[in-house]
């Protein structure tokens, strides 16, 4: 249940592109299977960089992503680019005004694994 809540939140703050993702990731079992394998995960990102010479403006995210389980740690790079609009209306689902758009994964690899 926690899991639907946060993913609620996150997906007023992106387009379709988003929730594309999550739909895939949903009917692969992810979600379920990071449940039932008693499954813990953790971002620690690296860098951002952001071209603001034109709207909307581009991103692309590093980050390693730490996936832990009963028998291994996993480390995976992660990186994904979009597009951030400005200049939505605030509200208190989208407190910035800012809203992700053409979001893709780029990069989201096995760097090491590691046994408990």
């Amino acid at each position: 249940m926690q899991i639907k809540a946060q993913l609620s939140k996150a997906l007023y703050l992106a387009d379709g592109s988003a929730k594309a993702q999550y739909d895939n990731l949903r009917e692969n079992g992810y979600y379920s299977n990071m449940v039932s394998g008693n499954v813990s995960q953790r971002i620690e990102p690296d860098s951002i960089t952001i071209s603001v010479d034109r709207k909307p403006y581009y991103f692309r995210y590093y980050a390693r992503l730490y996936i832990t389980r009963p028998t291994s740690t996993v480390t995976r790079s992660m990186v994904t680019e979009g597009y951030i609009r400005d200049g939505l209306p605030i509200s208190s689902n989208n407190v910035h005004g800012f809203l992700i758009e053409r979001w893709a994964t780029l990069d989201n690899r096995d760097i090491d694994i590691k046994a408990r």
